[in-house]
């Protein structure tokens, strides 16, 4: 599950090193967002209910569920809500609260660029590292995807609230992924989170911030198929 703004293209790195290694990889992409059409679900206790749908019209029986950012508050609700779909929970740079500045909300209402300038800002410890460009401006990359889709999707993330009394539900065994340079996140918020879940494990990836899915994939999806083979 991607986080706010974006689409299944940033699981790029992960999707054929698991599916060499046995599982079937489902990245969706959120209503509106990439592939996918109609408009952005506008709450996160909506979106756990289109992934409980999805599963039900694939006839899945459960799922490890992997989210990164926005994703993991999907993670957390889905989770918490229901546990008989769910195998393992793995929650990358994420929180069971994700309040937004209230500037990149009016910036991402209107529309305007700043908005991703903003989030790089936040989400990368090295930005410059990549070959080719920042990868989050390469997907959201017009007005209406700034107003239509990122807005919607950050709203919702400051909107949810049921984040802690959801931890306290999952029974599921769930792996805590941070980046210890993480602003959006940092490390010792985590950690907290970690504790609140009662059958949970953490894993810091050193000199790495918001975005582990892009700067440490390797390392990352490592941590995440040790997790889900045991």
């Amino acid at each position: 599950m991607h986080g706010s703004g974006l689409s299944h293209i940033v699981w790029s790195l992960h999707e054929q090193f698991y599916i060499t290694n046995g599982y079937n990889v489902l990245s969706v992409d959120l209503p509106g967002h990439g592939n996918s059409d109609g408009p952005a679900i506008e709450t996160i206790e909506k979106i756990s209910d289109w992934v409980s749908n999805l599963i039900k019209i694939l006839k899945l029986n459960k799922i490890n569920f992997v989210g990164h950012s926005q994703g993991c508050l999907v993670g957390i609700d889905f989770a918490s809500r229901y546990p008989d779909l769910t195998e393992k929970l793995i929650l990358v740079a994420g929180s069971y609260k994700l309040p937004v500045n209230q500037d990149l909300l009016d910036l991402a209402y209107a529309g305007d660029e700043k908005a991703i300038l903003l989030m790089m800002k936040w989400g990368y410890e090295g930005s410059k590292a990549f070959i080719g460009g920042n990868p989050v401006k390469k997907i959201i990359n017009s007005t209406r995807e700034i107003r239509e889709i990122l807005y919607v999707d950050l709203n919702a993330c400051n909107n949810y609230k049921a984040g802690k009394e959801s931890l306290e539900k999952i029974i599921c065994p769930t792996l805590c992924i941070f980046g210890d340079l993480d602003k959006m996140v940092p490390l010792k918020i985590g950690n907290k989170m970690a504790e609140t879940i009662k059958n949970s494990k953490v894993k810091v990836i050193n000199n790495c911030g918001h975005m582990i899915i892009f700067e440490k994939a390797f390392e990352m999806r490592k941590s995440v198929l040790e997790f889900i083979n045991k």
